[in-house]
């Protein structure tokens, strides 16, 4: 079953056989909406617009445990976060799409764990997407005909402003960011420790602030960009049932078993609060 992330400019998608809007209970709080849920060229499909119809949650205020946690319950098991970038590179243009698969994490007003006292674990982030997932995701943007680059580091900022030139220079010539965005952190940490595939597809909006002949991100712009960006990006979703196994293989690259040996704390010492929130995320092993 995919779920689908949507970010600014995608809060819906059309065409989905039997699409019914169902809201799901979290222990981790209210999801940003009730998940849209259908069937895509014979393949599950779940639906969550990120910040909400309407837009109403900010990157910070994104209830992102509560997204996962929704998600894993209504039984998905690959997660297709789509979200609006700033690009670092010339050659990924405003338009151009962007498979993620590597983050530097700059957030630092969300909650970033299913985990804690009561119950730890640690899962490893070293390769942060799931490269089955994201290869499918490229070759659904060219196919769509889209000008898709295969690989890139995501710099993950607070916000909800933009970055400075200041920023935005030592993002892209010191620690060769190549896109920016808000959204993907804790995101695809929280996905990882749910045991979902996760595939990060940034949308280029803008040049961020470095470029010397596009200037500061303009948010009128941006918006005129995003709009050809979700049009696409609707497309890209459609063609994955069919680059997708319908099969229950085990994932290749270990997605679906990152907690296997990730929990730290014996079992005699683990919080029964903690641990029953975690039933969805970590049921299989508690």
């Amino acid at each position: 079953m995919i779920g689908v992330i949507g970010g600014s400019g995608l809060y819906e998608i059309e065409g989905l056989e039997g699409a019914t809007w169902k809201r799901v209970d979290s222990p981790w709080g209210i999801p940003s909406d009730e998940i849209l849920t259908g069937r895509l060229d014979g393949m599950e499909i779940a639906f969550l617009p990120r910040h909400g119809r309407g837009h109403v949650h900010s990157p910070t205020t994104v209830p992102y445990r509560a997204n996962i946690d929704a998600l894993k319950r209504l039984g998905v098991t690959d997660v297709v976060s789509v979200s609006a970038c700033g690009s670092f590179r010339e050659e990924m243009a405003p338009g151009h799409f962007v498979i993620v698969d590597q983050f530097i994490d700059r957030t630092f007003a969300r909650e970033k764990s299913f985990f804690g006292t009561g119950c730890v674990a640690h899962v490893s982030m070293a390769h942060p997407t799931c490269a089955l997932l994201s290869e499918a995701c490229f070759e659904a943007a060219k196919a769509q005909g889209i000008t898709v680059h295969r690989g890139g580091t995501y710099l993950a900022m607070e916000g909800p402003q933009f970055s400075s030139l200041a920023e935005s220079r030592l993002y892209r010539q010191e620690w060769a960011c190549d896109v920016i965005g808000m959204t993907n952190m804790p995101e695809a940490k929280l996905a990882r420790e749910a045991e979902l595939c996760y595939a990060s597809v940034a949308m280029v909006t803008d040049y961020d602030s470095w470029h010397p002949e596009h200037g500061e991100v303009d948010i009128s712009q941006i918006i005129a960009t995003l709009k050809g960006n979700s049009e696409n990006a609707r497309g890209l979703i459609a063609r994955l049932p069919a680059l997708l196994k319908t099969t229950e293989d085990p994932c290749p690259h270990g997605c679906d078993r990152a907690l296997e040996y990730a929990l730290m704390t014996a079992p005699e010492k683990r919080d029964p609060v903690l641990v029953e929130k975690l039933d969805a995320i970590a049921g299989r092993l508690l």
